[in-house]
């Protein structure tokens, strides 16, 4: 079980708390166990939007497993953070100290620069406050222009709906993409980047569209991504014909079938080599015969997808 525990602040923002909370509720849904807890010094706290939230003023025994969640609120209701009192801000440095992760949305961020979490670090926030976040904690590095940063467990967004956007990559990490893909389907959103960097995987980046019969086809990939699969299971999963197979898939997410999975491998592979493995081992370990194709896709990462219409399947 996992714990994930918002610290309600007078003058929240709904979206801010009802999004990543709305993730998290859906993991749990499909069988993931978490358990949401909504804390704050006062029973009853008031919202922008007008609508009181009940919060428990009482917190939980938390684990390195659990997460710690700051939306934001109105920035001129609390400048910098204030309402924060310094007991929970003890409670934010003593979690991530402890091993744990702790995110922010929008202006949550001045409760974790108060709390000390973003020195040294880099972060981000709301368009609107990055200025004075930057002015009021001159040794975090303020990122503009991204939807969130991930910086040693500490977790920032830019608030709003990118709070979802951030949630969903939380998820990613924990239970892998294909999860938080199937959360972002249930949502009906968009599963985005961050700006100009790669916050979320390959699953999730080719995962904005909306065409069910491509989804299906994706879902055998990022299950078998290892495997060579032949074009006819691929259209079956899909309900479609394999003359049509390349051309939907196309349309919907840029990739032909046989890049997808190529992406799906090396973005393994990376994840491998980054935690100690030889190139040699994580080639073979997502499926290529030996370290050659794995080093080629490498070096073309982000060039265009090649045609495979005289492919009879997908393998590396």
């Amino acid at each position: 079980m996992a714990r994930v525990v918002f610290l309600l602040v007078p003058q929240l923002h709904l979206l801010d708390l009802a999004g990543p909370a709305q993730v998290f509720s859906t993991a749990a849904d499909l069988g993931y166990d978490y358990r949401l807890h909504y804390v704050a010094d006062q029973p009853r706290v008031p919202t922008v939007q007008g609508v009181p939230l009940h919060a428990e003023q009482g917190w939980p025994e938390l684990t390195p497993a659990d997460l710690l969640v700051v939306p934001g609120w109105r920035v001129a209701a609390h400048p910098g953070g204030a309402a924060v009192r310094p007991p929970d801000l003890t409670r934010l440095a003593a979690h991530h100290a402890a091993g744990g992760t702790v995110a922010s949305i929008c202006a949550g961020a001045y409760a974790l620069g108060r709390a000390g979490l973003l020195d040294g670090r880099r972060c981000t926030s709301h368009h609107d406050v990055q200025d004075d976040l930057a002015r009021r904690h001159p040794r975090a590095t303020v990122v503009r222009d991204v939807l969130y940063v991930v910086d040693d467990r500490v977790v920032t967004s830019a608030g709003i709906a990118s709070g979802i956007d951030v949630a969903l990559h939380l998820v990613a990490t924990r239970h892998g993409p294909r999860v938080a893909a199937r959360i972002a389907r249930s949502l009906v959103v968009y599963a985005r980047r961050n700006g100009h960097e790669p916050q979320a995987s390959a699953m999730l980046r080719h995962r904005s569209h909306l065409s069910d019969a491509v989804h299906r086809i994706q879902d055998l990939i990022d299950e078998r991504f290892v495997d060579p699969l032949p074009l006819t299971e691929l259209a079956g999963a899909g309900g479609v014909s394999v003359r049509t197979l390349t051309r939907v898939f196309r349309q919907a997410t840029g990739l032909t079938p046989l890049r997808y999975q190529q992406l799906l491998r090396v973005e393994r592979a990376e994840h491998l080599i980054g935690h100690g493995t030889t190139v040699e081992a994580a080639a073979r370990a997502v499926g290529f015969a030996d370290a050659r194709m794995l080093r080629r896709l490498r070096n073309r990462t982000g060039h265009p997808a090649p045609a495979n219409g005289g492919d009879h399947g997908l393998a590396a």
